[in-house]
């Protein structure tokens, strides 16, 4: 199975750290964030991965490299301007091929075991038709109470309460991509509801270690239990 690391968002909230740095490069605990992902994805034996970019993307590629010392194989997918995520992924379709893949955000911080989403892989790929998206979902946190979405029967959908938050991991099966115009910008949500409703979207509940930085208070939390 292979990933996409989407790190093409601006970071805007996070500015004035990312007025020269884009958000997958700050720092917490000793290590970049998107460096943070880039190893649990190798320990979870994902290591063909693309890294989309756009602001400041050519740090990233320097920071980055080939990935080789990290036991990864890394290529890029530039966009100008961002895609957003479904146009993200829709843009780097050719380099992930033709199977399921997984599909996870820079700047988010997690021990949730990847590898453990190779079976679901393989079950996507048996049967697309009915399983088109993979969502790992984690409780709401403090800054969104309210959730995005819920879990019935191992199932995705919005009619199901309380909500949860969707965890910014995923597994998808290329085949739902194809519609998407690869060089606009588009939101993966509210366009993958539809795939929710109709039963197409499993899921699972994560209760671990999540951040998803979005503010310097928030980085500088991270950094702090990190460090600890």
């Amino acid at each position: 199975m292979k990933a996409i690391v989407l790190a093409a968002g601006r970071g805007a909230r996070l500015q004035p750290l990312t007025d020269a740095t884009p958000k997958p490069l700050l720092g917490a605990g000793g290590k970049r964030l998107i460096e943070w992902q880039v190893e649990a994805l190798v320990a979870g034996g994902i290591t063909e991965l693309v890294v989309n970019h756009a602001y400041l993307g050519s740090q990233i590629v320097a920071a980055l490299g080939d990935g080789s010392r990290y036991g990864a194989s890394i290529r890029y997918s530039a966009e100008d301007p961002a895609l957003e995520t479904a146009g993200g992924i829709a843009r780097a379709l050719s380099m992930l091929g033709d199977e399921p893949f997984l599909a996870v955000s820079a700047d988010i911080y997690t021990r949730f075991d990847y590898g453990s989403l190779h079976s679901v892989a393989d079950d996507i790929a048996r049967r697309p038709r009915e399983r088109a998206a993979h969502f790992v979902l984690v409780p709401n946190p403090d800054y969104h109470p309210s959730g995005d979405m819920g879990l019935r029967d191992g199932r995705v959908t919005r009619e199901a309460k309380p909500w949860l938050t969707y965890g910014n991991i995923s597994v998808f099966h290329p085949e739902h991509f194809l519609g998407v115009e690869p060089n606009v910008p588009m939101r993966l949500f509210p366009w993958m509801y539809e795939a929710c409703e109709a039963g197409r979207v499993s899921g699972e509940l994560y209760q671990g270690p999540w951040d998803n930085v979005g503010t310097a208070a928030q980085l500088a939390d991270l950094d702090r239990r990190l460090s600890e």
